[in-house]
């Protein structure tokens, strides 16, 4: 199952909006095929190894991190091709989320007569595809907040300086992000202050790059932004009715697509923005900042994980921005408390992540 799992891992950030998926037929003690679902639309990763093995998966062993698909999308179900195939047995790693295929595949496989067990490093299973669990039974994208900060936790200096903060090894892993991501999204503060690209230049994704979107309720972007005349992913710009009408036809020229989306307060509502989104198969966003952006998106219950590059900086200034500003707890039993905390080292930099 580790091997299946490590299989599905290669195709990270390019099946969605399907879930990453592996499967080893093994016979005998060996394994006799592998595969792993590469794109929507393409075989899936059981249908892969089966027609690898061929006749000789008779009597074989299937192992797959997911329940095995039993209803028609872009490709037939995948259980009727597994007992059609002749194979005795099928490890399963987690039961499918989608709510349309939910133990069925299970139960169907048992009725044919194959011997299944499910629930083989399912923890393991679960994670691999938190994004997509999330996508398909509510219907809004998984949401990864990341931010670089000093040991203070500052995000830049009282003068705006926030170039860099973190170290090159650091922000290369934060290119893996992106390009694991369907989207990245800043607040429009953001664009003025730093005119980020928004683009891979670290990392090679397996699908181009993430759109890149931009929280601009008024359309205060500047036309010559970076992130307007840079080659690579469309830029989505999210806005409201308050928008002028000059500034979006201006910014469509530019290839540049303007989503006009409730307000609220004024700004842009992020959750209609997120349902938006995920109508249109965004099933993952990576949120880069600003702190206005940030702490709406927490204060709001939008995020699912947290991913915090610490610098062994020490910058100061109490005027200088942190990532979660806005008016704070006043006690802190009401202060959100952060769940399944993992950290590792990049160089001198400490990485943390976290759930919400």
């Amino acid at each position: 199952m580790k091997k299946a799992i490590g299989l599905a891992k290669k195709a990270r950030g390019a099946t969605h909006p399907n879930p990453m998926v592996g499967a080893l037929i093994v016979k005998k003690g060996v394994i006799i095929a592998s595969g792993f679902h590469k794109k929507a639309g393409l075989d899936h990763a059981e249908v892969i190894a089966l027609k690898k093995a061929g006749k000789k998966a008779k009597g074989a062993t299937l192992y797959v991190n997911l329940e095995p698909c039993s209803h028609f999308g872009k490709t037939p179900p995948c259980v009727d091709r597994i007992i059609k195939s002749g194979l005795k047995r099928v490890v399963i790693g987690a039961e499918d989320p989608n709510p349309i295929n939910t133990l069925k595949g299970i139960k169907k496989l048992k009725k044919s007569g194959l011997i299944v067990k499910a629930g083989i490093l399912r923890e393991e299973s679960v994670k691999l595809n938190e994004d997509f669990a999330k996508f398909i039974t509510r219907k809004v994208p998984f949401v990864i907040i990341k931010a670089a900060q000093s040991l203070d936790g500052k995000i830049a200096s009282v003068s705006g300086d926030s170039k860099w903060i973190s170290c090159l090894n650091s922000r290369k892993y934060a290119h893996k992000l992106r390009a694991e991501s369907d989207a990245v999204m800043v607040g429009i503060e953001t664009v003025i202050k730093d005119n980020p690209r928004l683009d891979c230049r670290f990392y090679k994704s397996f699908t181009g790059q993430p759109l890149k979107i931009v929280v601009d309720s008024r359309l205060r972007i500047p036309l010559k932004a970076k992130i307007l005349n840079s080659p690579g992913a469309q830029t989505l710009i999210a806005a409201t009715r308050y928008a002028p009408k000059d500034k979006i036809r201006k910014l469509e020229a530019k290839k540049a697509r303007v989503l006009i989306v409730r307000s609220r307060n004024k700004r842009v509502d992020l959750k209609d923005l997120f349902i938006k989104l995920a109508k249109e198969n965004i099933v993952s966003i990576l949120v880069e900042g600003g702190a206005r952006l940030i702490t709406s998106v927490i204060n709001q219950k939008l995020a699912d994980k947290i991913v915090i590059f610490i610098a062994p900086k020490i910058i100061g200034g109490s005027s200088a921005p942190t990532f979660c500003e806005g008016k704070g707890v006043k006690r802190m039993k009401d202060a959100i408390n952060l769940k399944g905390v993992s950290a590792k080292r990049i160089n001198g930099d400490l990485v943390v992540e976290a759930y919400l």
